[in-house]
């Protein structure tokens, strides 16, 4: 059925109402009064002139956290433009580095942008201002921007680059495919494998496990003039064996070194099994909800609806009587 696609929709009921009817604007102020909190995703000034912003919500709701998420923020000279996950990210500097030497940079899906810069720390925010209101009794506006959270994530790229272990050029680096220990190698039948044996101990397993351990004519870890030559040795190496063959000699080791996995095939690796990383709800393959919690674990209640599928349950559910609720149908308020 349509929407059933949209997993991230996963365990909410969908409530349709029409905020250009002044009916359904009040029903949302009316639903304010009991909130937590509530977030919104227009561009800026939107909800002010459909009569849900934050004045009017914390005039209902004074210990209300209202949450905010744009790409470009509420302010400033781009607040207004058009934009995607790819555009924030790329003025936010966190693109730049994301690529191979004398090469372009990879957008790394919409990962950076919309999920973490932006879904991830809006998350963040909100949280850490509901501990607040629930302290001072106050509420106030979250205003999460893709763009800014994008920048917060390369914090410690400033940092390797303030104490001089970082240099500007792409692909040169000890984290950006620049060091042989870092890196990602083919392996015989075309799949790949990942190293990340940064420390010297964690080191000497990977070449141990690559069968270059005691070799006298190896550089040092940290030369990084050799770094080159030592990527094109360790890549001739790991095109010896297939991908799952490095991955019996790896396992249980310490050398951080491991098979990469397509998503399609991730939740049948026996970690993620043993942990339930990944669940089936109505046939279909999906991430479980993370984190975990000890005392009050969580779990997909449902799949995903379409918009407005649950309008009448979910507003029973929140206290709305059904006379109220067909006022509203009636109205053209609720969709």
């Amino acid at each position: 059925p349509p929407g059933y696609w949209d997993i991230l929709n996963r365990s909410r009921p969908s409530v349709g109402v029409d905020l250009k009817n002044p009916d359904a604007v009040e029903l949302v102020l009316d639903l304010v009064e009991s909130a937590d909190g509530l977030i919104e995703g227009f561009r800026p000034g939107v909800a002010e002139r459909l009569g849900v912003g934050p004045e009017e919500c914390l005039a209902r709701n004074k210990a209300l956290v209202y949450g905010r998420m744009t790409g470009w923020g509420q302010d400033g000279p781009m607040a207004e433009t058009a934009g995607h996950d790819i555009d924030y990210i790329a003025i936010s500097g966190a693109l730049w580095p994301l690529g191979r030497a004398h090469e372009a940079p990879v957008p790394p899906l919409n990962l950076v942008g919309d999920f973490g810069g932006g879904g991830m720390m809006l998350a963040f925010g909100m949280v850490a201002a509901l501990l607040e209101s629930a302290r001072s009794g106050e509420g106030q506006v979250v205003d999460a921007a893709m763009v800014d959270g994008s920048a917060s994530l390369m914090t410690i790229i400033y940092s390797f680059h303030a104490f001089g272990i970082w240099g500007e050029e792409r692909g040169s680096n000890m984290l950006d495919t620049g060091a042989p220990f870092y890196e990602v190698y083919e392996t015989s039948d075309g799949k790949y494998f990942a190293c990340g044996g940064i420390e010297a101990k964690f080191y000497a397993e990977l070449l141990e496990g690559l069968g270059l351990a005691g070799d006298d004519s190896l550089p040092d870890q940290m030369d990084r003039d050799q770094w080159p030559a030592m990527k094109e040795r360790f890549a001739a190496v790991f095109r010896t064996k297939t991908r799952d063959e490095w991955a019996a000699i790896f396992d249980g080791t310490d050398a951080c070194a491991e098979p990469v996995l397509s998503p399609w095939e991730a939740h049948e690796h026996p970690h993620n099994v043993a942990r339930s990383t990944f669940v089936e709800v109505d046939g279909v393959v999906q991430p479980a909800p993370a984190p975990k919690f000890s005392r009050t674990p969580s779990a997909v209640s449902r799949p995903p609806s379409p918009p407005g599928a649950d309008t009448v349950s979910g507003l029973v559910e929140w206290g709305v009587d059904e006379v109220t609720i067909a006022k509203l149908r009636e109205s053209g308020a609720l969709s």
